[in-house]
């Protein structure tokens, strides 16, 4: 954050765009491939938005209900807020938009006879999750509306897009991680209701890492992407709500904005005490305990080491082909690693084929202490102890323009230089505390939970 958040000029937003071209929530193995070579701006350039106002105070939070929390999905649907009556509604989702028994909100809200479901948007992997790769925009084959591509040449929806839509909705479960992309597709869709003079609505779901767990390195702006847009830190612990109320203040977008709040979560629930049904919002992240993991298996991925994404149990092992099992495991137990256990592994790389791809040998992660367990050092000394142990076996991975992807997935390519270094694990992590200990301070003014 380099001692303060700065709000994102017009043409910030450009560099974004620009400088994302090669970045989703899976290169390598768990990333599914670079985005188009030439995505547009959301729209031209655009008169300032007038200020956002001061952001309001967080309500009350309702009591728990009976069975467990309500979504803002279920919420909306029970009490929609004004701006919603009667109104052409476009949607942003994903598969995961669903209420407690599983009907997608797609169905929900186009049965509705006090507003109109007429377009969908698509972040990566699609509204239907259908998608693998680029999107095209489309016709959903089941409720015959349109269905434009977020993920295409376009990261939020251009005017076009937007003819004949009074209010966009937006209801997509994240992961809480900062390099997430649906936290970028959230923002872009808010830039562009703004500019286009529309209400944006936010149907809140929970945090599946509760509130309370803020960690990592704070974004950098010098390596903002589409898997970064904004100085959040790799665990921000916040909903998305709370983050649409940070950036429409912090970042001067300036939208009509309505968060629909849950009821009954609070910042201590994990995903699996919200009573709530876990649906995958991306192909590699099926189960709960994928992401518990994610944010600390996510960026090792993007090195040379397989974190077991084409498995059963995705980024709960890491490994290569280099590794002895044994070794790995005894060297990390060493370390006392806050929350989570080790078992000597060995998985195959391309388990659907008949010769299996290569076989990976390391260790299998489980988290077996939630109130101890710290992913972003999960990380560092997962990684520290690789390349001391296999000097000559590690590699960084992939570059984009020079820098390895994992420089992007942390925010800065601080992490990696002191890791080279021989810099300890708890030496990196108290490098980031200034610019961690600021955004605690921006965060607790938009915060909506207890």
């Amino acid at each position: 954050m380099k001692h303060r958040i700065r709000v994102l000029a017009a043409a910030a937003v450009v560099a974004i765009v620009t400088a994302t071209q090669a970045f989703s929530q899976s290169s390598s193995e768990h990333r599914s491939g670079p985005p188009p070579e030439e995505p547009t701006q959301v729209s031209p350039p655009a008169p300032a938005a007038p200020p956002a106002p001061a952001a309001p105070a967080a309500p009350p939070a309702p009591a728990s209900p009976a069975g467990g929390v309500r979504t803002g999905l279920d919420v909306f649907l029970s009490h929609p807020p004004s701006v919603a009556i009667g109104r052409r509604i476009g949607l942003i989702t994903n598969p995961s938009g669903v209420d407690r028994s599983l009907h997608s909100n797609v169905d929900l809200l186009i049965a509705r006879r006090d507003m109109r479901l007429v377009a969908l948007f698509g972040p990566e992997h699609g509204v239907r999750g259908e998608a693998s790769t680029r999107l095209s925009n489309t016709i959903d084959p089941r409720t015959k509306l349109p269905v434009y591509s977020l993920y295409g040449k376009t990261y939020g929806p251009t005017p076009e897009m937007l003819n004949g839509v009074d209010v966009l909705v937006f209801d997509i479960q994240d992961t809480g991680a900062r390099f997430y992309t649906f936290i970028s597709t959230l923002g872009f869709s808010m830039q562009a209701a703004a500019e286009r003079g529309i209400p944006f609505v936010v149907l809140d779901r929970p945090n599946p890492l509760g509130g309370e767990l803020v960690a990592g390195p704070v974004l950098d702006p010098k390596w903002k992407s589409f898997m970064g847009m904004y100085p959040l830190p790799i665990l921000h612990g916040m909903t998305l709500g709370e983050l649409a109320r940070l950036f429409n203040q912090e970042y001067g977008i300036g939208a009509n904005l309505t968060v629909v709040p849950m009821e009954g979560w609070r910042r201590s629930m994990w995903f699996d005490e919200t009573g709530l049904p876990w649906v995958m919002p991306s192909p590699g992240i099926p189960h709960f305990n994928t992401a518990l993991l994610y944010p600390a298996m996510g960026p090792i991925g993007d090195t040379n080491l397989s974190v077991g994404v084409l498995t059963t149990k995705p980024f709960e092992f890491v490994g290569q082909t280099f590794v002895q099992p044994w070794r790995l495991r005894e060297a990390l137990e060493a370390r006392r690693i806050g929350g989570v256990v080790f078992r000597e592994a060995y998985w195959r790389g391309e388990p659907w084929r008949e010769f299996g791809g290569p076989t990976y040998a390391g260790v299998e992660i489980r988290v077996t202490d939630r109130a101890a367990y710290r992913p972003v050092d999960l990380t560092l000394q997962i990684l520290d102890v690789v390349r001391r142990y296999y000097p000559s076996g590690f590699r960084w991975g992939p570059l984009y323009e020079g820098t390895p992807l994992f420089d992007y997935d942390m925010g800065t390519d601080l992490v990696r230089k002191l890791l080279n270094a021989g810099k300890s694990p708890e030496e990196i992590e108290k490098s980031w505390e200034p610019e961690l200990h600021f955004f605690r301070t921006v965060r607790a003014k938009y915060l909506l939970y207890p």
